[in-house]
């Protein structure tokens, strides 16, 4: 297992941030309060960009820092990249905007 630096600050989380570049196929270890969770890499996850801690169902609500930075547009699993290809925006949508 690779001692790869990540940034994970809420249990709540369902994403955690790469403070390094992480390989697939590696696993890292993120923490946060009393929790620690190993989670399998299923892809290259560059500096700076978000992976899966958990699976994230399909329209579920994703976590990062303690808030919801969207939804997602797929099922994520444990370990996947999350970015636009899989992750709806809720902020900012005039397309959704209330009647």
């Amino acid at each position: 297992m690779g001692e790869y630096k990540t940034l994970y600050l809420s249990t709540k989380d369902s994403v955690a941030v790469a403070l390094s570049e992480i390989p697939a196929n590696t696993s890292v270890i993120v923490k946060a309060d009393l929790e620690e969770l190993v989670v399998p890499i299923l892809e290259p996850i560059r500096f700076g960009h978000k992976f899966a801690v958990k699976a994230i169902e399909q329209g579920a609500d994703i976590i990062k820092y303690g808030e919801v930075i969207g939804a997602a547009s797929t099922f994520i699993p444990a370990g996947a990249h999350v970015h636009v290809h899989n992750l709806e925006g809720k902020r900012g949508r005039g397309d959704k905007i209330a009647e």
